[in-house]
């Protein structure tokens, strides 16, 4: 019997056999609060209690062109997590706990063992944060993308009380800025990356040194167990995480119109992958603070008095985490202020 669908493009079959590899994988990451498996319409989740006034706060997100590399090295793994972080950190930066989290994938052909290392990835990384992999899409259309070409998109939940969401009205002047590493580029500015290390250069992800493709494909980092204790310990009133735009971009969102970030460029040490980067395309520093997060991943700010707690805590839980600036009232249009020659590792 003919599959008509199958001749257009489309295998069912291989996408139910996608969905039994990754079942695992995906149930793996369900807790208590999970009503529903794999299979339904919609996906079901119970909200836990012990919130007075519970605000759910919502992310979606994508991993971007870093896709294109992951696809020319083959190697698809890491980039779920690369997904997760993207909107697990983002909620984490509202003072919110991550509850559960749904998953897309776009993909040209469904190749039942290449999806499942994906989703893998994915729930692994949730289960890392304490989220519940409750549902997602695979979609199959060969007619939208190039041959073993794929897109990945995020969609998260989290839940905090309201009283205790990060408020930039709580910032005050004199509050102090932390800055937790992290361990490369994560996953933003590869449009640049790709223009300045391949396409200028006429050369292919594999034409690259060994060391410069692993640093170009480590995962976002996921800073949601280590941080998210000092946030509900009462610790932080401020937190950014830092994505497209870098510091300069993010780091307002945390504070009032009339107080600026003193920032001091020498504090923190930038992994080389970014002077690579900055020495073969000639880039500016200012348009390196504006793409990328140039070795900070996650921004906190706390009170003076709280300083050496919230350093105490994340260093026992491993992070390297600096003192890289003060809070001050604003003396022009800027929300940021940079001081000092950056810090590059060469």
């Amino acid at each position: 019997m003919t599959d008509a669908y199958a001749a257009a493009g489309v295998d069912i079959t291989a996408g139910n056999r996608a969905v039994e590899l990754m079942k695992v994988d995906v149930e793996a990451t369900h807790n208590d609060n999970v009503l529903s498996g794999l299979g339904g319409f919609g996906s079901l989740f119970r909200l836990p209690t012990g919130y007075e006034q519970p605000v759910l706060v919502a992310g979606s997100d994508g991993v971007g062109s870093k896709l294109l590399l992951a696809i020319e090295a083959n190697q698809h793994h890491t980039v779920g997590q690369d997904l997760v972080a993207m909107v697990a950190n983002d909620i984490l930066a509202q003072g919110a706990k991550p509850l559960f989290m749904l998953d897309y994938l776009g993909i040209d052909k469904v190749r039942p063992e290449h999806v499942s290392e994906v989703v893998r990835g994915i729930a692994q990384a949730c289960q890392a944060t304490g989220m519940a992999l409750i549902g997602g899409e695979t979609a199959e259309l060969p007619a939208m993308y190039a041959p073993k070409h794929y897109d990945l998109a995020g969609f998260a939940v989290g839940i905090a009380d309201q009283a205790k969401l990060l408020n930039p009205a709580n910032v005050q002047a004199g509050d102090v800025v932390l800055g937790i590493a992290s361990n490369g580029l994560h996953s933003n500015g590869f449009s640049l990356v790709r223009q300045l290390l391949l396409t200028n250069q006429q050369r292919d992800f594999k034409d690259l040194p060994q060391a410069q493709q692993v640093a170009l494909l480590k995962p976002t980092r996921l800073y949601v167990k280590n941080v998210l204790p000092v946030i509900e310990a009462g610790l932080v009133v401020g937190a950014a995480h830092i994505t497209g735009g870098g510091l300069v971009e993010n780091l307002p969102r945390t504070l009032p119109a009339h107080l600026q970030a003193n920032l001091e460029c020498s504090s923190w040490h930038i992994p080389k992958i970014f002077a690579e980067l900055a020495q073969v395309g000639n880039v500016s520093d200012a348009d390196m603070l504006r793409t990328f997060n140039l070795g900070i991943g996650f921004v906190l700010v706390v009170h003076p008095e709280d300083v050496a707690k919230v350093i105490n805590k994340l260093q026992h839980s491993l992070e390297q985490v600096t003192r890289i600036g003060v809070i001050g009232e604003k003396t022009g249009t800027d929300a940021i202020v940079m001081e000092g020659k950056l810090n590059y590792e060469y």
